[in-house]
């Protein structure tokens, strides 16, 4: 074989390769992947304000909320368990990231799809879980898509922590990072 081919063909497929890592360094570099893992304790101030009822723990809950936010998509689960560590409820989310606010650490998310649990229970839901699954119902019925916004207030990546507010469900949350590349 001539040696002006051998080179060719080795110049040919070094440029491959070099493009190659480049479209791999360029969509690593691009995607936009946060995985937080949140937590806040629950009580139900109403309860707490009346006398009549006493503020045992039968008003009084834990919130886990996972939230995975990888390209355009995005899924937050809300976990709700009693003291005794027994689950109360769950509510499950997905759809796309609309818009990030970089300034403000902003993500806008339209949920398309929403799973919670069983509607025979609701009666024994948390409260809050009653409301988020009211309030996130009603752009279901009328468009199809909810719209929700995750809000990082301080983050401390050195620290893998984050305070978070979660709307519409007006909820605050202390988070651990699992995973950020923002």
């Amino acid at each position: 074989m001539a040696k002006w081919l051998k080179w060719t063909i080795n110049i040919v497929m070094l440029s491959a390769l070099i493009v190659a890592c480049g479209v791999i360094y360029k969509q690593s570099a691009t995607s936009r992947t946060i995985m937080l893992s949140c937590s806040s304790e629950l009580f139900d101030r109403h309860s707490s304000a009346n006398p009549s009822i006493s503020a045992s723990s039968d008003n009084k809950f834990y919130l886990l909320v996972d939230v995975l936010i990888a390209a355009d998509k995005a899924q937050i689960n809300y976990r709700y368990f009693n003291f005794d560590g027994t689950s109360a409820g769950h509510i499950s989310m997905r759809g796309k990231v609309d818009s990030i606010e970089a300034n403000s650490m902003t993500y806008r998310v339209a949920v398309e799809t929403k799973t919670e649990s069983e509607m025979e229970k609701q009666k024994n839901w948390p409260e809050h879980m009653k409301y988020l699954s009211n309030i996130s119902s009603l752009p279901f019925r009328d468009s199809g898509v909810n719209n929700f916004s995750i809000e990082v207030l301080d983050m401390d990546d050195t620290k893998d922590y984050a305070v978070v507010l979660f709307q519409p469900s007006n909820t605050i949350c202390g988070c651990r990072i699992v995973n950020s590349r923002i």
